[in-house]
């Protein structure tokens, strides 16, 4: 109970930061200088421009009717860490201040808040949840379109609230924004592949056993045998394979070698992986 306790104060503490960290974004690079990425917080800069309205104000009056039907169609349960996400994100686009920090510089604009927001999304979608807005949005309209992925339906709404930005503030800022975009989903990529990345290794020797009992032993991880047969010998031997974090890579490479010098080793990258003695870089 208390290791759920505090799996659960952590997850929420991380949706907190990344919100803050989104926030950072908003206010004092993207909002600053008029660049539209998307998202309601983008619909509230391009609102600003008409209307002396705080973008914390629209982004929860845009959201407040999505929660509402999200509850009723899905249940409270579905929208739980989600609205927890977007009221802290309201709550940081109230307090952050709006200094601008690129000072008409958009490159550095579109690499800064781009770093920025895909560092929040990524903290706060690790904890699968979403800070509402076009991600609820796009799920809402799915139900209604199921043909389309919710993934191509927010791509098409980002996309219009971008192109609106451009429509407002001009065609060079737009095309920052868009940069911006791009360096927002890479980063927030990386982080997340991050957080899942491990190493696969496939190890064929002619010890198989010795080699298996020093990695459960010292590493504490799992070996499986898989059957194969050298197609140039034509020998059967096992190939055994292993999944490790990227710091036990070392000490199984290290063990190989010094259990079997001529061992064939491959090692792989995976993106996620899943079971027993991998829950604790899961998100």
């Amino acid at each position: 109970m208390i290791t759920s306790s505090r799996k659960t104060i952590g997850s929420y503490a991380l949706i907190t930061l990344g919100t803050f960290f989104m926030a950072l974004g908003t206010n004092m690079v993207y909002e600053p200088l008029s660049m539209v990425t998307g998202g309601f917080a983008g619909i509230g800069i391009i609102l600003r421009h008409f209307v002396p309205v705080p973008l914390w104000t629209v982004n929860i009056a845009l959201n407040i009717p999505l929660f509402i039907i999200a509850a009723k169609k899905f249940g409270m349960g579905f929208v739980g860490k989600t609205c927890y996400a977007t009221l802290c994100f309201t709550l940081a686009l109230a307090v952050v201040p709006q200094l601008p920090v690129a000072h008409e510089d958009y490159l550095m604009a579109a690499l800064l808040g781009g770093t920025l927001n895909g560092t929040g999304l990524a903290l706060v979608f690790g904890r699968r949840a979403s800070t509402g807005g076009t991600d609820l949005l796009s799920t809402l309209v799915k139900e209604y379109v199921p043909s389309a992925s919710t993934a191509r339906i927010l791509g098409v709404v980002d996309g219009l609230i971008v192109v609106a930005g451009m429509l407002v503030f001009g065609m060079r800022i737009g095309l920052y924004s868009i940069v911006a975009v791009f360096v927002t989903s890479r980063v927030m990529d990386r982080i997340l592949e991050g957080l899942k990345f491990a190493k696969l290794l496939y190890i064929i020797s002619e010890v198989p056993e010795t080699i298996a009992g020093s990695v459960m032993q010292e590493l504490e991880r799992g070996v499986t045998a898989l059957d194969g047969r050298g197609m140039y010998s034509g020998n059967s031997k096992n190939v055994l394979m292993c999944a490790v974090s990227r710091k036990e890579t070392v000490s199984v490479l290290r063990l190989v070698k010094e259990l079997d010098p001529a061992a064939f080793v491959i090692v792989s990258d995976v993106r996620e992986v899943r079971g027993e003695g991998f829950d604790s870089v899961q998100l």
